[in-house]
């Protein structure tokens, strides 16, 4: 049932590409203008996009902790590329980075890939605040060897932090212009402009609008089942405590006044329905 406390179709028009609902879905659907994006992020040409899928989830065993790339696109040449939109600052985005990129590998291989066969994998985080603090418009990592940076290792693995608050120096001015799109500047280029265009023809999605409304609605209504249930353990922690300090009082008058240990022990077990032994531990 459609939650009237908070108008989500008002907030379904105030979306931008940054947020994770349109980021995703224009991605998803207009492949083309992922593969742009990407060549301008990383400098590169692609071949063919093979696929672009949304919130793709990758569990390696039923019970263990999977995860939940954003986008996730394969290419024709040989690559696989995760593209994660993060609005905000986090510290553990490298750790994350790392677990992504091994997700990735370790799905690769459960399609009974050899090892020499597994895909360059790049994953992206495009994000809105300076990740690392060195004012970098692009932190692109791979692995060196650190006695010698000239050796590459050559996994063909690559993690890569876009900062839309970095300066514009030293890369190219279509990605000058993506920054300051992000950053909801004036910007006039042709990635760009096709990306105000998607969200504005997203913005008349009947059938997304009322996916996002549907999603909204069930996040809150997870967050305040977290929150009820937050309150419901607060009370029987409170209601604990309380008792665990009625016994100490107890126990102590009865010393006081010279009641046995033995006499002290019946008391709590019948007064407080405690077992011998959980009274011998008040005492």
């Amino acid at each position: 049932m459609y939650n009237d406390t908070k108008d989500y179709g008002a907030m379904y028009d105030q979306l931008k590409f940054t947020d994770d609902f349109m980021f995703c879905k224009i991605l998803e659907n207009n492949p083309e203008l992922c593969k742009e994006l990407l060549e301008v992020i990383l400098g590169i040409k692609i071949r063919k996009l093979e696929s672009v899928s949304r919130q793709k989830e990758i569990r390696v065993k039923s019970d263990g902790k999977g995860v939940r790339f954003d986008v996730y696109v394969e290419a024709s040449d040989n690559k696989v590329f995760d593209i994660e939109m993060q609005t905000t600052k986090k510290k553990d985005l490298p750790k994350r980075a790392r677990y992504y990129q091994g997700m990735i590998d370790m799905d690769l291989i459960q399609k009974r890939a050899e090892y020499l066969d597994l895909k360059r994998s790049y994953v992206i985080f495009i994000c809105t605040s300076d990740p690392f603090g060195l004012n970098l418009p692009v932190y692109h990592f791979e692995n060196i060897c650190l006695e010698n940076t000239k050796l590459l290792l050559e996994d063909e693995t690559e993690k890569i932090f876009v900062n839309s608050k970095g300066v514009r120096e030293n890369i190219s001015e279509e990605m000058k212009a993506f920054l300051d799109f992000l950053e909801d500047k004036q910007c006039d280029s042709h990635l760009t402009r096709r990306l105000q265009e998607e969200v504005e023809n997203a913005r008349c999605q009947e059938e997304w609008r009322h996916e996002y409304m549907t999603l909204a609605e069930r996040d809150e209504e997870k967050r305040e089942e977290g929150r009820q249930e937050g309150i419901k353990e607060g009370i029987k922690e409170g209601i604990k405590e309380g008792i665990k300090e009625g016994i100490k009082v107890l126990v102590e008058s009865l010393k006081e006044m010279g009641v046995s240990e033995n006499d002290i022990t019946e008391k709590l077990m019948v007064k407080f329905n405690l077992t011998e032994d959980e009274a011998k531990t008040y005492l």
